[in-house]
């Protein structure tokens, strides 16, 4: 008979694309991860794993082992939250991930709270970027994931995979004390779109939307420092080396050193839950979900 947790070992290769991404997933180290696929191999008679420069690939054999693991799993699942159903209260592991910003501003109240409230229940914390999230939920990585996205750049989520607005959050211009634009008490998209900027890498939500945004209005935008870390940003700002959009949602008290100043119209972001449709029975869902609604509500 095959066994459950070799499987699981696997599966996570599959979805995280190495060992080593695996075993972080699981909470396990790359031996554990390579012994358990090591073991899954003896039982089945087949390699599953194959060297591929310095990483991995999985065989046709593995292919179909992965299939058959996804199955499985989502049965056991379907078995867990019938328990925790059945027993009326959250309780066990609940794998939350968030957009970084989210994770400081708003996860460890929830956290907090979910903890205090039942005893049994296991919340963590995984702080990952909202273009990873909703796959992760989709395929069982994590619990539930706290995303964000644009007006102009809206997310779409797995099929699956269930969504609930919880929150808006407001993003302002920091401007160094001395910057032309200082003296403006609202900023147009005009104002700004000729400035240096400081902004996240590309590939992030925030870079395309302030892509979008600037070439709507007829300007290439000049990125000059890309800085995924908004603290990092604000210290840029202080320094005079350039103006950043920063969102309200753990941005935290921001220096004398820099000013600032609403958009108009204001870019907003908004902010949702995602989890999977299969689990919304389970008690632990249900009341991370409400908790996340109250506490993005007093933001």
């Amino acid at each position: 008979m095959l066994d459950l947790a070799r499987l699981r070992a696997l599966h996570a290769v599959h979805v995280h694309g190495s060992v080593g991404a695996a075993a972080e997933a699981l909470g396990y180290t790359p031996s554990a991860v390579s012994q358990q696929v090591a073991k899954l191999e003896r039982e089945t008679g087949a390699t599953l794993l194959e060297r591929q420069g310095r990483g991995v690939v999985l065989t046709d054999a593995a292919v179909l082992l992965v299939d058959t693991a996804a199955r499985v799993l989502s049965l056991v699942e379907e078995a867990e939250v019938a328990l925790e159903e059945r027993r009326g209260r959250p309780s066990g592991r609940l794998t939350v991930a968030a957009f970084s910003t989210a994770a400081r501003g708003l996860l460890p109240g929830v956290l907090a709270e979910l903890s205090a409230a039942h005893p049994a229940l296991d919340p963590r914390l995984v702080e990952e970027d909202p273009h990873a999230t909703p796959r992760m939920v989709a395929q069982g990585v994590v619990d539930l994931a706290v995303v964000h996205d644009w007006d102009i750049a809206p997310m779409s989520v797995p099929e699956g995979v269930a969504r609930a607005r919880i929150g808006r959050d407001v993003c302002d211009v920091l401007l160094p004390p001395g910057h032309p634009l200082a003296r403006l008490p609202v900023l147009s998209r005009r104002d700004v779109a000729s400035a240096r900027w400081i902004c996240q890498p590309p590939g992030t939500v925030c870079h395309d939307w302030l892509m979008r945004t600037l070439r709507a209005v007829g300007v290439e935008p000049d990125v000059v420092h890309l800085v995924g870390e908004y603290q990092t940003q604000v210290a840029l700002v202080a320094a005079g080396l350039g103006i950043a959009m920063v969102p309200r949602l753990g941005r935290g008290a921001v220096p004398d050193s820099v000013v600032v100043r609403p958009l108009d119209p204001a870019p907003v972001r908004g902010v949702s839950v995602l989890w999977r449709e299969g689990t919304s029975r389970r008690p632990a869902v249900a009341e991370a979900v409400r908790v996340l609604r109250e506490h993005a509500r007093e933001r």
